[in-house]
Order: C-alpha cells, then sequence, then structure tokens
C-alpha cells in the first residue's frame, strides 16, 4: 500500500465519532485507542519519575558524588547514543504493540531488581550504573516505537494536539512523582519508589494490550527487511530542512538543556542544602512550569515554526543563566518554573513539527533520529556537567550551560536566515504614513 492511501485510511479509520464534542485542547482524546493509551501514560510517567528521583538520590547518597549522578544519567542514555538509529528502523519494520508489551516489561523487571536490592540494604553503586545502562537499551527501541504508535493512533489531524497532551501528562508526572518520591525517601528509603515504577510499568502493558487498532500499520504488519532503510532515514532528514534545523536544535537542548537533574541535585545538596525534600521541590516546580507551556501548546492548531523553535531555546539559555544567580532557594524554584515553561514549549514544538512533517514511511527512523540527539546529548551533558559542578561549582557551570544554550541557538537561527537569504524589506504605502519592515527572501 502506498503512502498516500495509508494516510488516508488513518484519517478515516482513527478518528471515530465518540458521540461527544470535545474542546480544542483536548482533541485527540475523540480516539477511543488513544484515551485509553493516555491513560495507562498517567501512571507510567508518574511511576517514571518516582525512579529517577530515587535513581539520582541514591547515586549521591553511596557516592557522595555528582559527578557519579551525571555518569548514572550518562550511561541510561548511551545506548541511545550509540544504537539510537536502529531503534527506529525495528519501530518500522516490527509490530508496534508487541515491541511495547516487550520493552515495557523488561523495564517493569529493571525496577522490580533495583527496588529488591534497595530494600534489603545490598544496592551498591554498580547496581545502579548496571541497570541503568540495560534500561538505555530499553529506551533506544521503545521510544521511537512509542511516537510512531501515538502518530497512527490519532492520525495527522491530531498529531500535535496528541504530542501535547501526552507532554501535559509526562509534566504532570514530573510534578507529582518528585514530590511522592521524596516522602516516600524519606519515610522509607529509595526501594519502594523502584518498585511502585514497576507496578506502572505494568499497567501500560496491560493497556496496550487491550489496544485493538484497526490499521495495519498500527499493529505493526511486518515488513521485510531490505538493505539502505536507515541510509533513506538519513537522506531523508538531510533533504527536509524543518525536519534537519528541529533535530539541529533537538540536540542543542539535550547536550547543554536537559541536564537539569544533575545540577538540581547539586544546587539542593550543595548551594542550598535542602536535602532531598529541596531536589523532589525543585523537579517539581520545573515541572509546574513544564504542564503550563504543554497546557498552552495543546490549544495550538498548526505546528510552530522554526524561528519560534530557535526564540524557545534562546529564552531558556537566559533564564538559566539568571537562575544560576539566584540569591536564594526562593527565587531559584521561581526561574525554574519559567525554565520549565521554556523547555516544553521547545520540545512539544520540535516533536510535533517532526512527526508531522516526516513521511509514514520513514517516520520510525526519523524519530529514532531525533530521539538519538536528544536523549544521547545527554549521555554527553550529563557527566561533563557532573564534573564542571564537582571543580567550578554549581553556580557557574548552570550559568555556562545557559550561554551555551542561547548562543547555539542564536548561531542556528542567524545560518537558517543565511541558508533561506533572508534579508530586511521596508515597504511604502502610499497615503498611510507607515514604513513596515518585514523579512523577505532575497534575489541572487
Amino acid at each position: 500500500m502506498s503512502a498516500a492511501p495509508a494516510e488516508h485510511v488513518l484519517s478515516t479509520v482513527h478518528h471515530r465519532p465518540t458521540g461527544r464534542t470535545w474542546p480544542r485542547a483536548l482533541a485527540a482524546l475523540q480516539v477511543h485507542d488513544y484515551r485509553l493509551y493516555l491513560s495507562s501514560q498517567m501512571v507510567a510517567t508518574t511511576g517514571i519519575w518516582m525512579q529517577r528521583i530515587a535513581q539520582d538520590w541514591l547515586v549521591l547518597q553511596l557516592t557522595g558524588s555528582v559527578t557519579a549522578v551525571g555518569v548514572a544519567v550518562a550511561l541510561q542514555f548511551l545506548p541511545v547514543l550509540l544504537f539510537g538509529l536502529y531503534g527506529g528502523v525495528v519501530a518500522d519494520r516490527y509490530p508496534k504493540r508487541t515491541i511495547l508489551i516487550i520493552t515495557q516489561s523488561t523495564a517493569a523487571l529493571m525496577a522490580l531488581s533495583l527496588g529488591i536490592l534497595a530494600l534489603t540494604g545490598t544496592v551498591q553503586a554498580w547496581h545502579v550504573y548496571l541497570i541503568a545502562t540495560l534500561l538505555g537499551f530499553v529506551t533506544v527501541v521503545d521510544n521511537p516505537t512509542r511516537q510512531v504508535f501515538v502518530s497512527e493512533l490519532v492520525g495527522a489531524e491530531h498529531i500535535r494536539n496528541a504530542v501535547s497532551l501526552n507532554s501535559s501528562v509526562f509534566q504532570l508526572g514530573a510534578l507529582v512523582g518528585p514530590a511522592a518520591s521524596g516522602l516516600l525517601i524519606n519515610a522509607v528509603g529509595q526501594g519502594w519508589s523502584f518498585l511502585i515504577n514497576c507496578t506502572s510499568c505494568l499497567v501500560v502493558v496491560t493497556m496496550v494490550a487491550v489496544i485493538k487498532p484497526k490499521h495495519a500499520s498500527a499493529t505493526g504488519a511486518r515488513r521485510q527487511p531490505r538493505k539502505g532503510e536507515l541510509r533513506d532515514g538519513l537522506r531523508y532528514i538531510k533533504a527536509t530542512s524543518e525536519v534537519g534545523w528541529s533535530i539541529v536544535l533537538a540536540g542543542t537542548i539535550g547536550v547543554f538543556g536537559l541536564n537539569m537533574p544533575v545540577i538540581l541535585a547539586a544546587f539542593a545538596d550543595h548551594v542550598f542544602t535542602a536535602g532531598v525534600g529541596g531536589y523532589s521541590l525543585f523537579n517539581s516546580l520545573t515541572a509546574v512550569g513544564a504542564l503550563t507551556g504543554a497546557i498552552l501548546s495543546a490549544r495550538r492548531r498548526s505546528s510552530p515554526r522554526l524561528r519560534a523553535l530557535t526564540t524557545s531555546l534562546v529564552c531558556l539559555g537566559l533564564v538559566l543563566m539568571l537562575a544560576s544567580m539566584a540569591p536564594d532557594a526562593y527565587l531559584f524554584g521561581a526561574v525554574l518554573i519559567v525554565a520549565g515553561f521554556c523547555t516544553l514549549q521547545f520540545l512539544t514544538g520540535a516533536n510535533s513539527l517532526v512527526q508531522t512533517t516526516a513521511t509514514p514511511a520513514v517516520r520510525g527512523r526519523v524519530m529514532s533520529v531525533y530521539l538519538l540527539v536528544l536523549l544521547g546529548g545527554q549521555a554527553i551533558g550529563g557527566p561533563s556537567v557532573g564534573w564542571l559542578i564537582d571543580h567550578v561549582g554549581a553556580r557557574p557551570s548552570m550559568f555556562v550551560c545557559g550561554a551555551l544554550v542561547a548562543l547555539v541557538a542564536a548561531g542556528a537561527g542567524l545560518a537558517m536566515a543565511r541558508r533561506s537569504h533572508l534579508t530586511l524589506g521596508v515597504t511604502v504605502r502610499p497615503g498611510t504614513g507607515r514604513l513596515p519592515v518585514h523579512i523577505v527572501p532575497s534575489h541572487h
């Protein structure tokens, strides 16, 4: 079946009327299968954030080193950096529902193992490193598969809204998860946070097994492998400027802007001496801004342009620089809300722009490259920032990260303008007395 008929079927089969009219911000919920899937994500993201907070604080307690926290983060994303491109090939080739059941079951087993080790008091730093690495291999296949699975559940009409709703749910989990994990760690230790995440992964497995997508591509009919699949995906990215520049910007925030767990752990422990409660609170405040950004993004009808993505990254860099100079924890927390907002404005915009631009035939491979630079960048940024913090302190390190985000994003914006041959133009409208200035393509 050709790509065009497939898109037509997606837009007609999956958008079954549900007997009610949903608000624009919730339009993707018209799709019954997507409602089932999103409900499982509400549970899963809370569990993921609970494990993330527990893991970072456990490593900090076991080693006393912020660099070690960065190493744990890096190991979880290193497989994505090394093998992420092949995850998209798997997502395009095999049944997506089957892949998700396997990956989420494996993640549940990893969380169970770490929970038992923590509760029995036998956990060591190398245990955390090993399990983080194994989870990274799960992420290689799981993330691009989930992205494509959602796009096929809702179709092209609702993909932007679905991306925003997914982000809203993820940030809601980022709001609840750290707070719940902080309370549990203070009361009974890290082990129960891992066990709760194990249960949340099993909820996803159950819900995905219940979903019965109608279209062959959504169930993921197996496609015969052929040579050059990965090369075709890379060639498509190079030829499609919207996708290519979005991936460049995603790499920027991946390396320099998404290392907040390492930075916040240092601020909570070394700068404000707020302990695990402060660490979980800082993460929750970041999630408040991110959730606000995701909700506002869900109301938009169309994907943002590259100019909006560049602007949001420049703003994020400036906000991180401002946060690094906050004199107390209260102002620091307030600025974190703005940082979370800017981050989600970029992430939801870039994700939806890439997914709506990429054709269904290569979408899995394109998303694997997008996730490679976004998540794999953290494998580079995590330990690098941890090392920098241990040697020069948390404040200078955060300032440097913010400055790099702003400078690279601004440079990318200028490069886009030059490549598009944009110049300033002035139009004189007789009788109006106004000289509107606008950007127009130059003629060479």
